[in-house]
């Protein structure tokens, strides 16, 4: 599992892309991202989702809102 540091610059830098991808704020961003399932697994170590790119990350949760998966 990464450090809480190297966690938390990775949230960082999803929520950016994500910001970025979808045209919407930062915090819009943030929110969407923190609810989503997505964020869920990224914590959860047994996944290994925090081993995989920022942009594979941020297209899973671009689809999760394609699919309305989100909470």
């Amino acid at each position: 599992m990464l450090s809480d540091i190297l966690m938390w610059n990775k949230i960082g830098r999803i929520v950016t892309l994500l910001s970025e991808r979808l045209d919407i704020t930062p915090e819009r961003a943030l929110d969407i991202f923190y609810t989503s399932k997505t964020n869920e697994r990224l914590h959860d170590p047994s996944t290994l989702l925090y081993t995989f790119g920022d942009l594979y990350i941020v297209d899973d949760v671009i689809r999760e809102i394609q699919l309305g998966l989100g909470k």
